[in-house]
């Protein structure tokens, strides 16, 4: 019989960046995220959390500030073996609750996991009602004018 290990989120640490940008790109070569590379993990370490077993990182998710009232959970990952766990879960929901104490009331999600989020709290939102989001990131994204991922958005308080 298989002991069941504790999976932990902490904030990321150095230590820690193989691990994501390996989890992270796996995602991203299926199509299902963009790729990052070593410097942005580097650069943007202080944002990301880490799910932990004991032994190795199994997920990650990065909380970028958008502005004054809107955050948006980026690169949720999740490796394979953690899968069906609550990770993402667990990830999602530390960073709502990291948003809250920063007094940010919104979290955005870009995603094609509907269902995910859905259980998360969020609920699906136009696009266009996200100026921050579109004018700063998304203009330099080579899917904007075919973006085809989901919107939602999460009431932190």
């Amino acid at each position: 019989m298989e002991m069941t290990r504790t999976i932990t989120v902490r904030h990321a640490l150095m230590g820690d960046v193989d691990q994501m940008l390996e989890i992270i790109n796996d995602y991203a070569q299926q199509g299902l995220m963009l790729p990052r590379t070593k410097l942005s993990i580097c650069e943007n370490l202080q944002a990301f959390l880490v799910a932990h077993d004991g032994e190795s990182v199994v997920g990650v998710a990065g909380l970028h500030i958008l502005w004054e009232d809107l955050a948006e959970i980026r690169s949720l990952a999740i490796s394979e073996k953690a899968k069906g766990l609550g990770v993402g879960k667990q990830l999602v929901l530390s960073l709502t609750e990291h948003s809250k104490r920063l007094g940010i009331k919104r979290v955005l999600a870009l995603t094609y996991q509907k269902e995910f989020f859905t259980k998360c709290g969020f609920h699906v939102v136009a696009k266009e009602t996200l100026p921050q989001k579109v004018w700063k990131d998304c203009i330099n994204c080579s899917k904007l004018p075919v973006c085809d991922e989901i919107a939602m958005i999460r009431e932190a308080f």
